[in-house]
């Protein structure tokens, strides 16, 4: 059986990704979460589980083969199952779908920063940083014309919940978060994201943990 190492369901963005992968799999898991940066954490970083990685989490064991990196654990398990329960069929969205999978993988780093992932947490609106605005107005325009060229008539970016509605399920908890106001379009999608079965059964989990990292709560307030 596949065996996933995540961080807390709280605060880990990247875990949430390399978690609901699992889940659209299919496959039976193992799921193994480690409280991030409490005082076992540097311990069980150094053990073998964690050596492929340097520490980091997501790491998905598929019996000896291990992949870390929530793209790459997507990419994985598309591999082991059906690559329609991840991609696109068509080309043309296909394409798309990758290019915003892959620009979520390493771009919005404003956003990150000044806005951690924290589920639990409802914040008061407030103005965004411009680097930050710029960032949001990005997502937006691509959310916007995944919908209109490719939605059809599912209610997620390419019409059913795939890899890229994954990669970006952690923004739409920020965008809940920190209240940041979107258009209707946007607001509808997002809705469909937290409904998702996948994305409420983590949401929900996350309620029920009992650790507090507390730069993520008093720096989001003060963001």
């Amino acid at each position: 059986m596949l065996k996933l190492i995540i961080g807390n369901k709280a605060y880990s963005s990247w875990s949430m990704r390399g978690w609901l992968a699992a889940k659209q799999s299919g496959l039976p898991f193992e799921e193994i979460v480690v409280p991030l940066y409490d005082e076992e954490w540097d311990k069980k970083r150094a053990g073998d589980e964690f050596a492929p990685s340097s520490g980091k989490v997501p790491l998905l064991w598929d019996s000896d083969v291990v992949v870390w990196d929530s793209l790459a654990i997507i990419e994985w398990l598309a591999d082991r199952t059906d690559r329609s329960r991840f991609w696109p069929r068509d080309d043309a969205a296909r394409g798309m779908a990758r290019s915003m999978a892959a620009e979520m993988h390493s771009s919005y780093a404003n956003l990150r920063r000044e806005h951690a992932m924290n589920i639990r947490r409802t914040f008061p609106s407030k103005p965004l940083a411009p680097e930050v605005l710029v960032e949001v107005k990005r997502i937006l325009e691509l959310w916007a014309e995944a919908r209109a060229r490719f939605g059809g008539a599912g209610p997620y970016l390419f019409g059913d919940f795939g890899a890229a509605d994954i990669m970006f399920a952690p923004v739409v908890t920020r965008f809940v978060t920190y209240q940041i106001p979107v258009p209707r379009f946007a607001a509808s999608y997002m809705e469909a994201v937290l409904n998702n079965i996948f994305v409420h059964e983590w949401i929900a989990a996350a309620q029920e943990e009992p650790w507090v990292i507390e730069k993520y709560e008093t720096a989001a307030a003060e963001a």
